[in-house]
């Protein structure tokens, strides 16, 4: 194909299209700090759910070593009150109503006020390790609510 002045053209050539492997240095780096997320996220998920089985093992564990309803009830206020020495210092010499009102915790539900250790079925921790004859009946009403706040204790980090 000539044009008008003499010279002579030719077609224009596309250059190829850059290939998709391997991709540029920015999506090497994109994908390394994915891969490091991803990689953090599963270690923190791993470790805290390692945690828990471990404090529902201990809890459980030190449950099934006494016999009777009155040493289980003697149990599981010793449990909750190491577990309350790890948000607050001073929450395991707490005596009575203080006590119970501390194992509350903060009101979780709008419109009204939750006190299942105050004015549910953990009033038993206030006397229940001292009685002579106490119901199983009650420690079952007693233990999912213990298990409950042990583990929401046990999960706070200072």
């Amino acid at each position: 194909m000539q044009s008008s002045n003499g010279l002579v053209l030719r077609e224009i050539h596309q250059p190829e299209a850059p290939p998709w492997w391997p991709p540029a240095p920015g999506w090497w780096l994109v994908a390394a700090v994915v891969i490091v997320a991803v990689a953090l996220l599963l270690r923190f998920w791993l470790r805290r759910s390692r945690r828990r089985k471990e404090a529902v093992r201990l809890f459980d564990d030190a449950l099934h070593a006494h016999d009777g309803a009155a040493a289980r009830v003697a149990a599981i206020s010793e449990l909750l009150r190491r577990a309350a020495r790890r948000s607050d210092p001073a929450a395991d010499k707490l005596e009575g109503e203080a006590w119970l009102t501390f194992l509350d915790g903060p009101s979780r539900k709008k419109g009204r006020a939750v006190k299942p250790f105050s004015q549910g079925p953990g009033r038993l921790l206030l006397d229940g390790g001292f009685r002579r004859d106490l119901a199983d009946e009650a420690v079952r009403d007693l233990l999912p609510l213990a298990r409950k706040r042990y583990l929401e204790l046990m999960a706070v980090r200072k």
